[in-house]
């Protein structure tokens, strides 16, 4: 059964910002949104791009490599040419502390 893993602290992320980690062998970006943490794959799934790379206005998250767009609270594709979305993970904060379960 999947649990919840420290991943970084609160402190770490910018508002507005992302930063990009390795975990279990996959690559996740956490996102700072006014003050609520979103996680996310890391990997665009049109073009292997890192997704810390792009452009965040709000939930919305534009991949530097061909435009493509991700609501990153669902994953849903907003624009294409990404084919599938991206998978988005559970987020658990405690004290400063971000927890993702994977």
């Amino acid at each position: 059964m999947a649990k919840f893993n420290k991943v970084a602290q609160k402190s770490d992320i910018e508002n507005g910002k992302m930063k990009e980690y390795k975990i279990d062998g996959k690559t996740l970006v956490i996102a700072n949104v006014d003050g609520e943490y979103l996680a996310f794959d890391g990997i665009c799934t049109h073009a292997y791009c890192a997704l810390a790379g792009g452009f965040l206005d709000s939930y919305t998250l534009t991949c530097y490599c061909h435009g493509g767009q991700f609501d990153i609270k669902s994953g849903e594709v907003l624009s294409l040419p990404p084919p599938a979305p991206i998978n988005v993970y559970p987020v658990k904060i405690e004290d400063d502390d971000i927890l993702i379960k994977l």
